[in-house]
């Protein structure tokens, strides 16, 4: 079973910057981001696989975020540049065993705690 521990986050005022990181037990074939505004489902932020570290972003952070991962911690980040109030929400860490849909929630095995970003105008 892989656990996932999530650090950063917190409130920050608009046009400025945050990194989450999100800490995996045991290797995993890739990981993502995904985030939840008040009344509104679970929508995919961006992913990176381990091996070959190819990146996916949803339309709206192209540009403002981005995925990485270090191999030798077995951790993710996502730095968020030019955050907007729009980017409040919960923003939650998955884990996959397998490639697919990186956009697709239900297709991650494992997922983090969540961790709240509040953006301020």
């Amino acid at each position: 079973q892989v656990q996932l521990v999530e650090s950063g986050g917190g409130l920050v005022q608009a046009g400025g910057s945050l990194r989450l990181s999100c800490a995996a037990s045991l290797r995993i074939y890739a990981m993502g981001y995904f985030r939840q505004a008040p009344g509104k489902g679970r929508a995919f932020v961006a992913a990176v696989t381990w091996t070959g570290g190819r990146t996916y972003y949803a339309d709206s952070v192209k540009g403002r975020f981005t995925i990485s991962r270090d191999i030798a911690k077995n951790t993710m980040y996502l730095q968020m540049n030019s955050l907007k109030p729009e980017d409040t929400a919960a923003y939650y860490c998955a884990a996959r065993d397998g490639s697919g849909d990186y956009t697709n929630s239900l297709q991650y095995n494992y997922w983090g705690q969540g961790t709240q970003v509040t953006v301020s105008s």
